[in-house]
């Protein structure tokens, strides 16, 4: 009995560890990290609370939706209030806490979205 709990502790073990390490199933995505503010963009890989991402913008500021999960399904209604910079080829954030995949709609909305320069 106590060979077959370790082994079942192992398989949950190796499931945990695989899904920590799996790409995600979605390409374009919101990630909201702990201190490194919101970023859209298209999703290469999560390892845990890493994720990698490209051609991504941070969302400095939004307005015209509630919140992270209003622009990722409705994008924004208000484009001009927004505040997001030019995107980045590529950008590791290490404290991923929220990962929202964004559909077709919001996608092109938050892409619309002006650059915005300081």
């Amino acid at each position: 009995m106590k060979n077959e709990l370790l082994e079942q502790l192992e398989t949950i073990k190796s499931k945990i560890e695989s899904m920590e390490s799996e790409p995600a199933s979605y390409e374009y995505c919101i990630v909201r990290t702990y201190s490194a503010g919101v970023f859209a963009g298209e999703l290469v890989e999560r390892s845990g609370k890493e994720v990698k991402m490209k051609n991504a913008r941070r969302l400095w500021a939004w307005a015209g939706a509630a919140s992270l999960s209003q622009l990722a399904m409705e994008g924004t209604s208000k484009p001009n209030d927004c505040k997001f910079p030019c995107e980045v080829s590529e950008v590791i954030l290490t404290e991923a806490i929220e990962i929202l995949p964004v559909t077709e709609a919001a996608k092109k909305s938050i892409k619309s979205v002006k650059v915005w320069k300081a």
